[in-house]
């Protein structure tokens, strides 16, 4: 019996001493080959690629969920009126851009043309809605700027409103540095206006009820900031638009809304 404890012990002993062998083996065959794959850049391509893998995973994400918010956002947004809103280009048009905009924001001065020149190019395939989105923490003049820019509608119609439009955001520094009280009546006098009116008008506050109606309709929409844009095709499918993207991006959106009939 003696015997065959001391011999379940060596067996024992030399099970043990044979599994740290191969585990100290492991660990060494383990390191070598940690250390080729690091020596020969595999290591950093796999880590590479799998972080490329999970951006882009992260962005796909992203932009689904700004699709289903924009696709919200649409959906709550007031529709576009021949009656009401401020359009330039094709009131036909299959693809309309509906803009929020501020008119002390830089990034809406910069992005004005790049739309006109957009609906100038798009053969009737383009319209412009502009509705208005002052930002009042920031920019305290833009809501006056906003119903000035009623006025001329009133006064002189769409094409005073777009006329009104362009000359302030060529004029004006932006950033709540316009000296309105001096600008203002010099634009109406510009674009043909009768400045008595246009003062009265400005003075009665008429219009600051619809520039609050814009307002509500650019938060409502998704809009956080200026300028705040959703290209909508004919179909109704919506692509969000934020800040003052360039030419070639907008195009782009808006040659994508063409497709989506």
């Amino acid at each position: 019996m003696a015997g065959l404890i001391l011999f379940a012990t060596a067996a024992n002993a030399q099970t043990a001493q044979r599994e740290a062998a191969d585990a100290a083996l492991v660990d060494r065959l383990k390191d070598a080959v940690v250390k080729e794959l690091r020596d020969s850049g595999a290591i950093d391509r796999a880590v590479d690629a799998g972080i490329g893998r999970y951006v882009e995973r992260q962005r796909a994400e992203a932009a689904e969920r700004e699709r289903r918010a924009a696709d919200a956002g649409a959906k709550a947004m007031r529709p576009v009126s021949d009656a009401r809103d401020h359009i330039r280009g094709n009131p036909a048009a299959p693809v309309t851009l509906i803009e929020y905009s501020d008119f002390e924001c830089p990034f809406c001065k910069r992005f004005h043309p790049t739309v006109k020149r957009l609906v100038d190019e798009s053969n009737g395939q383009l319209k412009w809605v502009y509705r208005h989105f002052p930002l009042d923490e920031i920019h305290s003049k833009a809501r006056k700027e906003a119903a000035a820019s009623e006025c001329a509608a009133e006064l002189g119609g769409n094409d005073a409103f777009w006329k009104f439009a362009d000359r302030f955001y060529e004029l004006t520094p932006s950033n709540n540095r316009t000296g309105i009280d001096a600008v203002l009546p010099r634009i109406a006098g510009e674009i043909g206006l009768d400045k008595a009116r246009f003062a009265a008008c400005l003075a009665s506050g008429r219009h600051e009820r619809r520039v609050a109606e814009d307002v509500q309709d650019a938060t409502a929409s998704g809009g956080r900031g200026t300028p705040w844009s959703l290209v909508v095709s004919k179909g109704g499918k919506t692509y969000p638009l934020s800040g003052a993207q360039p030419y070639a991006a907008v195009r782009q959106l808006v040659e994508l809304a063409l497709e989506k009939k």
